[in-house]
């Protein structure tokens, strides 16, 4: 079949390109000069010009209207419904706009970060007002007269739409708040005191990388603002950060991270620069870091293992014993920043920012007006007021990096990941001894197995119905919320 050969070599390259793009990211948030933020913007529209030609080449149609009349296999078909979905939706965006999107995101991430450790939302509005307007823009341009919201969400998601996530939320929510206030009406464990140097922060953190499974021969951890990972195949990067009277932010990121690093890593290696050769969707991508990070990392079994290492790395830490330090990790608190939320109160979180998300997209809520609507509502949900606006709406990087649509599937994650953990458990008996001696790989190994190593074979819904044995819901992650911190807090 000449012409899926040439439209399998063009891709090759088009995905090699793509994977440079991500690295001048990673650069921009780990490494680059502050005083390079402009320059690096006019690289990344430069090389965002080249992808969208790629992938918007009339001669990846033609290909493509030829194999499509062609008996393939299963992954040959998986591979031309990948590309047929980029290219259609590449095509749909004008490549003047899609240079503009490149460099302006990128000159509004290094205006964030800096807005951020000022303080400053008024700083940052006019960038975002312009981001906003140019996804606006390419939602419209890609929605084709539908709803601009749910075009942007086939981007992190795809088949997924609004009101989906809407009716996945209604579910939660009042289960949600219910456990939040019972929970809340409890004594606290005790919390971490004292600090914890940097030094010793990052040790133990490259340690719980390699506990995971992460391949540090294809890898590296480095720190940045915002903790993430990047990159496929042989080079996937994490980064993570400190906090000197917060150990768990450095520990519980990287975990978090590695969750996503291994999901790269473990994709088959004959899949590697194809269409196939990464994740499928954020939202099940989010399924592996929450899993790794949540019901893995803060079970019982395993932060018994953590107890004996932080002792070890930094003496004595005011927890007298393992059972105690177990209550800690999971301590329900308040607390502003959705990357620190505990399970109970993260997807209260990620409602909010669907939400105004929504209403900036649709032009119901604008820019100038987002700082005072994301602290009523976060007043109204949490029941305090937000202190500074690096504790609101200027503590994520997606708004100004464009990634509108993005939010939800961390939900969506956790949702995917409460029926993996179901699947897991049910094949894993002995998991907890395992996990008590600090040992994860016969979890990892099955995620690897039956999510990991099939990169985009299958839609997103479908890898998770195969890996569970049930269509995706909501309640084996609420019912598993619901026993971890009842017995906890003593709620049953």
């Amino acid at each position: 079949m000449p012409a899926y050969e040439d439209l399998m070599a063009y891709q090759h390259e088009t995905e090699a390109l793509g994977q440079i793009a991500g690295r001048l990211g990673w650069d921009q948030e780990t490494v680059m000069p502050r005083g390079a933020a402009a320059q690096r913007g006019q690289e990344m529209a430069a090389m965002e010009a080249v992808l969208h030609s790629r992938r918007s080449d009339p001669k990846v149609g033609a290909w493509l209207d030829v194999v499509e009349g062609e008996p393939l296999d299963e992954v040959a078909r998986a591979q031309v419904r990948q590309i047929r979905r980029a290219y259609d939706r590449a095509s749909k965006v004008p490549a003047d706009l899609a240079k503009r999107l490149a460099r302006v995101t990128s000159e509004a991430q290094g205006k964030w970060a800096i807005a951020r450790a000022d303080e400053d939302m008024a700083a940052f509005i006019p960038v975002l007002d312009e981001v906003v307007s140019l996804k606006r823009e390419e939602g419209q341009a890609l929605a084709n007269g539908g709803d601009v919201y749910d075009a942007m969400l086939q981007d992190y998601e795809p088949g997924t739409t609004a009101a989906d996530i809407a009716a996945i939320f209604g579910e939660m929510r009042p289960r949600l708040v219910a456990l939040r206030a019972a929970v809340l009406e409890r004594p606290a464990p005790k919390a971490l005191s004292g600090t914890f140097d940097e030094l010793g922060q990052m040790a133990l953190s490259a340690k719980l990388a390699k506990t995971f499974g992460y391949d540090m021969s294809r890898g590296r951890v480095d720190k940045a603002v915002h903790p993430f990972s990047s990159g496929s195949g042989s080079d996937v990067r994490i980064t993570t950060r400190t906090s000197l009277e917060d150990p768990f932010n450095c520990f519980y990121s990287t975990i978090h991270e590695v969750g996503h690093a291994c999901y790269e890593q473990g994709v088959d290696d004959s899949l590697a620069l194809t269409a196939l050769g990464r994740g499928v969707s954020m939202g099940v991508h989010e399924s592996q870091s929450r899993i790794y990070e949540n019901q893995l990392g803060r079970s019982e079994a395993f932060t018994s293992w953590l107890f004996g290492e932080m002792k070890e790395a930094f003496g004595a830490f005011g927890i007298d014993d393992a059972k105690a330090f177990y209550a800690t990790v999971n301590r329900v608190a308040n607390g502003y920043i959705r990357t620190e939320a505990d399970e109970v109160q993260y997807n209260l979180h990620v409602m909010l920012r669907f939400d105004l998300e929504q209403a900036m997209m649709s032009g119901d809520l604008q820019v100038g007006d987002l700082e005072a609507a994301w602290n009523d509502r976060f007043a109204s949900d949490f029941g305090y007021a937000v202190d500074k606006p690096s504790n609101g709406c200027l503590q994520d990087v997606h708004w100004s990096v464009g990634l509108f649509g993005y939010f939800p599937t961390y939900s969506l994650g956790n949702v995917y990941a409460g029926c993996l953990h179901e699947a897991l458990r049910a094949a894993l008996p002995d998991l907890d001894g395992d996990l008590a001696r600090g040992q994860t790989d016969s979890a990892t190994g099955w995620l690897r197995e039956n999510v990991q190593r099939f990169g985009g074979l299958y839609l997103p819904q479908e890898i998770i119905e195969r890996a569970s044995g049930r269509v995706p819901s909501a309640q084996p992650l609420l019912d598993y919320l619901d026993r971890k911190f009842g017995e906890i807090y003593g709620l049953s």
